[in-house]
């Protein structure tokens, strides 16, 4: 059986955060199953989020963002890690998915036509993302509106059909035990290739 592809994405901008040690776990995991994985933290990468002309004029890819695009049509498996602030995604990773995914990238506008073309068909993804409140009540009282964008309006949109979600919560007042259980979680989402 053909190992996996698996492109592990870190939207947070401090390497020091929770959210680096459930990449670190989703990783570990994965290596267990012999996946072959790649790694994004976007943290890391050189390139100005801002779209700074929208669709009407290109801005030239940095080569951070040109590496990011080949890693992601490589991957069969996108794992997104990152914090819900103010019920959306960090702004640095909201800049990098309006930089890299797109048009003729990651989907195409059918021309005279409201609908469009999809690139990333065949894919899966899991979406791993933290929050300060319990995530009943996120999904219950405001809609979960960062887990529709992510998994409706950005990877479904993109053609990526399966989308699973894993929202951890609430970390601000959580204690180490509550932490290391949702390591354990993640290795083993990991490690399943899930």
């Amino acid at each position: 059986m053909p190992k996996k592809k698996i492109l592990i994405i870190n939207g947070h901008p401090d390497e020091e955060s929770f959210n680096f040690a459930l990449s670190q776990a989703y990783k570990k995991g994965a290596e267990k199953s012999e996946a072959e994985i790649r790694e994004i933290n976007i943290r890391e990468l050189d390139f100005n989020p801002n779209l700074q002309f929208g669709y009407r004029k290109r801005t030239t890819l940095e080569p951070d963002l040109l590496e990011a695009q080949e890693n992601l049509k490589w991957a069969e498996h996108i794992v997104w890690v990152y914090p819900v602030w103010w019920g959306s995604v960090p702004a640095i990773m909201k800049g990098f998915l309006d930089r890299v995914l797109l048009p003729g990238f990651a989907f195409k506008k059918k021309e005279n036509s409201l609908w469009w073309d999809k690139y990333f068909n065949g894919k899966t993804s899991r979406l791993i993302c933290t929050m300060d409140q319990p995530t009943w009540y996120y999904k219950l009282f405001y809609g979960a509106p960062s887990h529709k964008a992510m998994k409706k309006l950005t990877m479904q949109f993109i053609g990526v059909k399966s989308v699973k979600i894993t929202a951890i919560g609430p970390i601000r007042l959580s204690k180490d035990e509550f932490r290391g259980n949702w390591l354990k979680k993640i290795e083993t989402l990991g490690e399943r290739n899930k």
